[in-house]
């Protein structure tokens, strides 16, 4: 239809093409499609898909927009080209029924489950990481409620567990939000101070997607375990992107989501241990063993269970080339460019991660002169990047707020080649000092910084 949003699907070189920001493109009948965000997609065009195959003014387009470097993947991460033949094998009517049960079970165990050392049994598939965080904050509160209302989470957690947390509060129940320290770790010995007999579920997450750190969760699950208290870990950041395995960290719960393994988005997945119990949030039908009531969204569970399956055989190679990649990246800006602290912790933390905060710029104007010479990357979490407030996890660092004005968060992928970091770094510092001539607060005399704080 006329002014209908249009999303395309192309294939150069047996790629599969993915439309980071397509703005004003004319599709079919000089129909004009409307600003839209990366995303893998049919052409509903029949006679724009014909034009895409044959060439022309929007293959021209296309082609150029494949030349972006898009250093984005916490927001969005490009569905891998071996996602869609996953897809496609649902298609075939005489075998849906048979098909889309074993596809499910294969998707389970022999691929999700797999990647994080579990047992098939222990996978319970949502649409989202957020919704998994809050069916085992929610669940676990809900089923152990007669033990005791309190619950412990980390000041940096996502949106999905403090809000989380913050309902429960309401309905009775006691959250404590822990601090961290200029890294973002949580304290054993904090942890531990704050833990009550009527404690029943701590929930710290693996590694933190705004600063990078990767929390030492073994260390805190442990205690919890000696106290019996269940332990969750947000894992949405890590897995697939450095080793996470369930029995290492001694969590009872851990969530991952498809939006940060390639997968098709609107699908994540909870761990839960066979001794948790879990109130189902959502009642209806019993699927997912009576735990999570509704149709399954049998395509995104066989495209997750595909992701989970190749992120665990590329991981090893993928780690070593992100860490390289990211020293390159962290290096190089701060060879660069003065007045930047580089946030969370410079070794232990996330191997495709380079979070930083510029002095006396606005992070959204970095990343949107950034976007004009064809780098597109993030001011920090992707779920709050549009909420123009200070980030509450680098106030939670000790971040001062004129400071963290300046994020900027760049997340690599194994696809991520190095000539796209030296173009970074060359568009980077002239960009930086662009901007801190336009500031009013350039210049002028700024609190004194700690050794740790700028080089």
């Amino acid at each position: 239809d006329d002014g209908a949003d249009a999303v395309f699907e192309a294939r150069l070189a047996g790629h599969l093409l993915l439309v980071v920001h397509v703005d004003r493109v004319q599709v079919g009948r000089g129909r004009p499609v409307r600003q839209m965000h990366a995303g893998a997609a049919r052409l509903h065009h029949r006679e724009s898909r014909d034009r895409c195959r044959a060439g022309g003014p929007l293959m021209a387009q296309l082609e150029q927009l494949m030349r972006k470097n898009f250093i984005d993947y916490a927001s969005y991460s490009i569905l891998d080209r071996a996602i869609p033949d996953a897809r496609d094998g649902l298609k075939p009517v005489q075998r849906r029924i048979l098909h889309t049960l074993q596809t499910m079970d294969d998707g389970r165990f022999h691929k999700v489950a797999n990647l994080i050392g579990a047992n098939a049994e222990e996978i319970i598939f949502t649409s989202s990481g957020a919704e998994a965080n809050n069916l085992a904050i929610k669940g676990v509160a809900f089923a152990r409620q007669k033990k005791g209302k309190h619950i412990i989470v980390s000041s940096i957690e996502h949106h999905s567990v403090l809000n989380s947390a913050r309902f429960l509060d309401r309905l009775g129940f006691e959250a404590t939000f822990l601090p961290v320290d200029q890294y973002g770790f949580v304290n054993f010995k904090r942890l531990s101070k704050a833990i009550r007999p009527e404690t029943i579920l701590v929930s710290i997450m693996h590694a933190n997607n705004e600063i990078g750190t990767v929390e030492p969760i073994s260390e805190l699950a442990a205690l919890c375990r000696e106290k019996g208290i269940l332990f969750h870990t947000d894992a949405v950041a890590s897995v697939g992107n450095t080793k996470v395995d369930v029995n290492e960290l001694n969590v009872d719960l851990l969530t991952l989501s498809g939006a940060s393994l390639s997968a098709p988005k609107g699908i994540g997945a909870l761990y839960f241990s066979k001794k948790v119990r879990l109130m189902p949030l959502i009642h209806g039908g019993i699927q997912e063993n009576g735990r999570r009531a509704g149709t399954e969204n049998v395509s995104g569970i066989v495209g997750l269970g595909k992701a989970a399956e190749l992120a665990k055989k590329e991981l090893p190679d993928k780690e070593t080339h992100l860490r390289k990649l990211r020293d390159l990246l962290v290096t190089g800006i701060l060879d660069r460019v003065e007045k930047v602290k580089f946030t969370g912790h410079p070794e232990k933390r996330l191997p495709g991660h380079a979070s930083f905060c510029f002095e006396a710029i606005e992070g959204e104007a970095l990343i949107f002169m950034l976007a004009q010479t064809g780098i597109y990357s993030n001011t920090g979490s992707a779920c709050a990047s549009k909420a123009l407030k200070t980030s509450p996890v680098l106030g939670a660092i000790g971040i001062r707020a004129d400071l963290s004005q300046g994020s900027a968060v760049f997340t690599l992928n194994g696809s991520t080649m190095e000539d796209e970091i030296d173009h970074v770094l060359e568009k980077l510092p002239p960009i930086v000092d662009r901007l801190r001539e336009l500031s009013p607060i350039w210049g002028k005399a700024m609190p004194e910084y700690e050794e740790d704080v700028c080089r």
